[in-house]
């Protein structure tokens, strides 16, 4: 029998090393900017009540009715694996009250979501968010604070070419007048719109402003706009967070057509968007869902947040590569039984004081291992055989420099790992 060869599923992919680094860089600079701004992690799980999403985010969209990975267990419990995170974190945000501690509640999470879409550049059916939540707040500052720290996360991630697109939704006051114009402005398009957004042209007229097919575009850059529609208080809202954005140097384009694709946003809606990407140019996207805590049966709070595609991030950023790649700090080429067993020891309590060190599992020749530690990059390599294991002496080689030095190995795990902290050091001054 022939052995079975089995692939990844289609949309769903691995992340090796080499990729998995700039991911850990793009999540530490996240982790960083988020918890100066005061905001804390949440992990909530993969999996929850389908119900969460079909309420939260709306039958009519396309994410319920086309994209959910959605099954029934054992027990006969409908289930769905998270399309996205921010009806998670208020359903966790419900569930435990942390409210009742401090009425503000500021929380990010890093994880995969599931979409079953069609796969693209830059899109997958198992993708990879960076999620921030701010609870409690309705005002425009803390909507303006949100949209500050997104672009100090991009800014420091050296992406200055990302754009801010912003724009108001209005709010049930004034939003239903909007969408009775545009459904009226689009009764006659049919010809010209896609078969999806004929479809929702009726049930879900805004969601047409969102399609990337051409004839779509070209039809809803001359429908109404909903700034024309906004109430005294949403307007009051949405100039002064341009306020406070002018105010911060805070560059924005404002964009009317821009629209959320999920049906719990109201009023600031934003995006975070790019040229380099092709047709799939927002990396974040995000707004005020001021609804959406009463909707999942919890307290009537407002709150507002956004979502960072981390893929396109990282594609992003894949050129430039603006941080240092992992290397071992050190690599013991062992000659002999003797100096195999003494060199494990070594690396074995090197590593405990959070160096990374390296040597050969079998008893290769000098050369098989110098040649295993330049492929590695280790920085330095420690070469000792039976002999200079007997003589107390090994030789310490600088792969960069092309430099060796003899060192003594009594004591040899305190005078290398003090050596090997100061390269590091200098290194990273470099």
């Amino acid at each position: 029998m022939e052995p079975l060869e089995i692939a990844s599923i289609k949309g769903f992919r691995d992340i090796f090393p080499e990729e998995a680094r700039a991911w850990q860089w793009i999540e530490a600079e996240a982790r960083r900017v988020f918890e100066v701004f005061g905001f804390l992690e949440i992990k909530t799980p993969l999996l929850e009540k389908t119900e969460l999403f079909s309420r939260s985010i709306g039958q009519e969209t396309d994410i319920v009715s086309k994209e959910m990975y959605t099954f029934h267990d054992i027990g006969g419990r409908s289930l769905t694996l998270r399309p996205e995170a921010t009806a998670s974190v208020t359903r966790a945000y419900i569930q435990h009250r942390p409210y009742q501690a401090y009425p503000i509640q500021k929380l990010y999470s890093i994880g995969p979501m599931f979409r079953h879409e069609r796969p693209q550049k830059g899109r997958f059916r198992q993708f990879y968010q960076i999620n921030a939540e701010l609870f409690g707040d309705p005002g425009p500052k803390s909507d303006a604070d949100m949209i500050c720290m997104a672009v100090f996360l991009f800014q420091s991630l050296g992406l200055d070419h990302v754009i801010l697109n912003l724009n108001s939704l209005g709010c049930p006051v004034c939003r239903p007048r909007f969408k009775e114009e545009l459904k009226g402005y689009l009764a006659d398009k049919g010809p010209r719109l896609c078969e999806d957004c004929q479809r929702r042209a009726d049930s879900n007229p805004l969601r047409v402003f969102d399609c990337k097919v051409d004839g779509c575009r070209e039809v809803v850059s001359e429908a109404p706009s909903i700034t024309g529609f906004l109430c005294q208080a949403c307007r009051e809202h949405f100039e002064s967070l341009q306020n406070y954005l002018s105010d911060l140097d805070i560059p924005f384009i404002l964009n009317s057509q821009l629209v959320r694709g999920l049906d719990y946003y109201n009023r600031t809606t934003f995006e975070m968007q790019t040229e380099r990407l092709g047709a799939q140019n927002a990396v974040a996207g995000g707004g005020r869902y001021d609804g959406l805590v009463k909707l999942l049966g919890g307290p009537d709070h407002p709150a507002i947040g956004f979502a960072v595609g981390l893929e396109r991030v990282a594609a992003l950023i894949e050129d430039s590569r603006p941080f240092q790649d992992k290397r071992p700090d050190l690599f013991i080429a062992a000659l002999g039984e003797a100096a195999g067993n003494e060199a494990f020891k070594w690396a074995e309590a090197l590593r405990r004081k959070g160096l990374w060190v390296e040597f050969d599992y079998g008893s290769g020749g000098l050369k098989s291992q110098m040649k295993k530690a330049d492929r590695l990059g280790a920085r330095q390599v420690l070469i000792v055989g039976d002999n200079e294991l007997a003589a107390g002496r090994g030789v310490l080689r600088h792969m960069l420099r092309k430099e060796q030095v003899e060192v003594e190995l009594k004591d040899l795990r305190t005078v290398l790992e003090g050596m090997l902290k100061d390269e590091t050091e200098r290194e990273s001054r470099d």
